[in-house]
């Protein structure tokens, strides 16, 4: 019987085993290219952590995954307007500041932004704007209107974000509207001008603007300014530029959706991101502004602050509009760009 028991007691033990042993992870799910990979290793070696990590291309294919409900993950990076909706939607949960001490280093005035006014549901991880990236071998004159984009000198020379929400509001500013705007007639202008506009239009890409204008397969594009630094800092004949008609200004956040299952691991990981230097290593991998003011002075305050794309003259900021969650409006945005791409 003791023998019985014995082997019993082992058999047990070694079912065990596997729990016992299983590492602690945590599901990140990033933009393309949005990250220093060697952040995640160095978390994983720190904490002990593992990072299982997915990234995605646009606002709208991460809100898709996560509100099917199909997926589940710990720590999301959401923009303005998505972050907006997502709180609506209850997709996000509150963050708990105790347990992200390095918030500290965000500069308050990227807190309490519109689209989560009580700071309560996002950590702020870069900012930029939206502008043309142009080749200034090939381009004569700096653009200094959106209108560039309707010039027939760059047929199949022009590359456009495959982004609906992105695109669309260059569309309706270049049309004279409000790049928030949800009246049928001003989406109506949009789409006629982004249809007179397809072919002139090499490709609809994304992460794919960066090999394809440093390579010079095209002379302009509309980017993120973030990229734009990336691609200037790869070719030296790139140059970027806001238009005078004003254009976006995008806030990319670290949020915790509501299903997350590793809370505490979740927050663990964005406390390191807002860290300084890791921070500073983030932006130095990928190009876009940062909120974080300790960051900023180890990369050297001056130095940082004297690029004209990644802390443009504040008469550019006075014309960008943050983009806000369009409700029931965001349909008509999908039919419009479905409409448009179709045809493409």
């Amino acid at each position: 019987m003791k023998k019985v028991i014995l082997v019993l007691a082992a058999l047990a033990l070694l079912c065990l085993a596997p729990a016992a042993l299983a590492k602690e992870t945590i599901s990140v799910y990033n933009w393309g290219d949005y990250i220093d990979e060697d952040v995640i290793g160095q978390f994983e070696e720190e904490t002990g952590i593992d990072v299982i990590y997915e990234t995605f291309e646009t606002n709208e294919d991460m809100y898709a995954k996560i509100a099917m409900g199909g997926s589940s993950y710990d720590v999301i990076f959401p923009s303005d307007y998505m972050i907006e909706r997502m709180v609506q939607e209850n997709l996000l949960q509150k963050i708990n500041w105790e347990n992200i001490p390095n918030v500290e280093n965000i500069d308050p005035r990227f807190t309490h932004e519109s689209y989560d006014p009580d700071f309560e549901y996002s950590v702020p991880y870069t900012w930029g704007t939206m502008g043309i990236l142009y080749n200034t071998e090939n381009v004569d004159e700096m653009p200094t209107s959106w209108q560039t984009l309707m010039d027939p000198a760059y047929t199949m020379d022009m590359l456009m974000l495959n982004s609906p929400r992105d695109t669309l509001a260059i569309a309706l500013v270049m049309c004279g509207h409000d790049l928030n705007s949800v009246d049928p007639a001003d989406l109506a202008d949009a789409k006629a001008l982004l249809i007179e506009q397809k072919p002139m239009v090499l490709a609809y890409v994304v992460d794919e603007v960066k090999d394809k204008m440093i390579g010079g397969e095209a002379s302009v594009a509309l980017v993120w300014s973030g990229d734009a630094t990336y691609c200037m800092s790869e070719n030296e004949a790139l140059d970027y530029v806001v238009p005078e008609e004003g254009s976006n200004i995008f806030y990319d956040s670290i949020c915790i959706p509501a299903n997350a299952k590793n809370v505490s691991g979740a927050e663990k990981f964005i406390d390191f991101l807002c860290r300084a230097d890791i921070a500073a290593k983030n932006y130095e991998y990928v190009g876009y502004a940062i909120p974080n003011t300790a960051a900023i002075e180890l990369l050297g305050a001056e130095e940082y602050n004297a690029s004209p794309v990644n802390n443009p003259p504040q008469e550019v900021l006075d014309k960008c509009q943050v983009f806000k969650y369009l409700g029931d409006d965001t349909k008509l945005y999908d039919q419009i760009w479905t409409e448009i791409i179709s045809e493409f």
